[in-house]
């Protein structure tokens, strides 16, 4: 059965205004660094996506690679037999039963300790407690523990960050060059180094660790662990602030979280990702060329994901086979490994956040855009907690 026809017997939903769109990033989506031949519609984007041929393009991890010296590929580059092998070496870290036995107590943990400051001060900026909960949680699975967590955090931040930088022109260009070369050596030599020194005294399961087993040099790892930074810890904070928003803004869907279980609630920031993807566009390489895919488009046609697409409806109807996210963790062999950690850490977050007496949302985040990334930057969104 088509994904059309399938919708066609399914009952409209969205009764109010078919019209309707609930996107908070969309007034400030753009395109990314490349400039290709656009792919928009779901089940072509998938295509490309699943295409064996193709070849990741785009990120940030394009312009890491060049650095001198780099023997191997980040991952996001790798493809076919070199990619699956690294893909399977790695995925161990990600699966259900790990998250659930290893990592859930540190997301509980941390969860608690950021919400514990935020109740004592009174107030506080959902991203960043959302960058110091994705940080923790992604420095304990890629092995980067040997330093200062919200140290990282700032210096992540401050490297991936784009859209609210200033300075235009040459000069410009030339000094943000110098700073993201100084950014990197710091990042290497506080966070990186520890530890991979720490792992080659005494192996742990982690990706550091099985990257060292793998004859991976310091260079190496630093561009792997980028790579991670930007997928796991970047894109999450974005997310779980973009969540926050949508959850705070509207009572009856915060009710409709904290009430549901553990599916029901992934549901729901599954929906808000479909609508909200972080990384707006994805790059192949295929033959003819290079195109983009349209990521925020793909998940926003009708064929696919059912009527009034731009409308937050955790309980819409889908064409078979469409996933509750869409395309927002991609697809094919390149598809997020991570794509559990982030739903279930932001579950856990969220969860207990949405549960403080007396929190609102001060102040709505301002939204910029990240063309690195092709995805949106909140920043500054400000929760307060009225007194009893």
């Amino acid at each position: 059965m088509s994904a059309q026809s399938h919708l066609a017997s399914l009952p409209a939903r969205c009764p109010i205004d078919h019209a309707r769109d609930d996107r908070k990033s969309a007034s400030a989506a753009r395109g990314g660094l490349l400039k290709a031949p656009v792919v928009s519609g779901y089940e072509a984007v998938r295509a490309v996506l699943r295409d064996t041929n193709g070849r990741q393009a785009g990120f940030k991890a394009e312009v890491i690679g060049k650095y001198r010296g780099q023997a191997r590929p980040p991952i996001l580059f790798l493809h076919g037999e070199a990619h699956r092998r690294q893909r399977s070496g790695t995925a161990r870290f990600f699966t259900p039963r790990v998250v659930e036995t290893r990592y859930r107590e540190l997301m509980e943990r941390t969860s608690d300790a950021l919400i514990a400051r935020l109740v004592k001060d009174g107030s506080g900026d959902l991203d960043r407690l959302s960058l110091e909960m994705a940080v923790a949680v992604a420095a304990e699975i890629v092995g980067l523990t040997e330093s200062d967590i919200d140290g990282m955090s700032r210096r992540l931040d401050s490297f991936f960050s784009t859209a609210f930088q200033t300075g235009r022109g040459k000069f410009a260009e030339i000094m943000s060059f110098l700073l993201g070369q100084w950014r990197m050596r710091r990042f290497y030599a506080k966070d990186v180094k520890p530890a991979i020194a720490a792992r080659r005294a005494a192996p742990r399961e982690d990706v550091i660790s099985h990257l060292l087993s793998e004859g991976y040099s310091p260079l190496d790892i630093l561009t792997e662990c980028f790579t991670y930074g930007t997928a796991g810890m970047v894109t999450t904070r974005e997310f779980i602030t973009m969540a926050g928003w949508h959850l705070l803004e509207r009572p009856e869907l915060r009710a409709q979280f904290l009430a549901a279980d553990a599916d029901g609630q992934i549901a729901i920031l599954e929906e808000i990702l479909r609508l909200e993807p972080v990384v707006g566009t994805l790059y192949r390489h295929v033959e003819g060329g290079t195109v983009a895919l349209d990521i925020r488009a793909a998940n926003g046609d009708a064929a696919a994901v059912g009527t009034c697409p731009h409308a937050l409806d955790p309980e819409r109807a889908r064409a078979p086979r469409v996933t509750g996210p869409g395309l927002a963790f991609g697809d094919g062999e390149h598809r997020c490994p991570g794509a559990g950690v982030a739903l279930h850490e932001s579950a856990v977050f969220l969860d207990r956040l949405l549960r403080v007496p007396g929190l609102r949302l001060e102040r709505a985040p301002d939204v910029g855009w990240n063309p690195l990334i092709a995805g949106y930057e909140l920043r500054n969104c400000r929760l307060a907690i009225d007194p009893a």
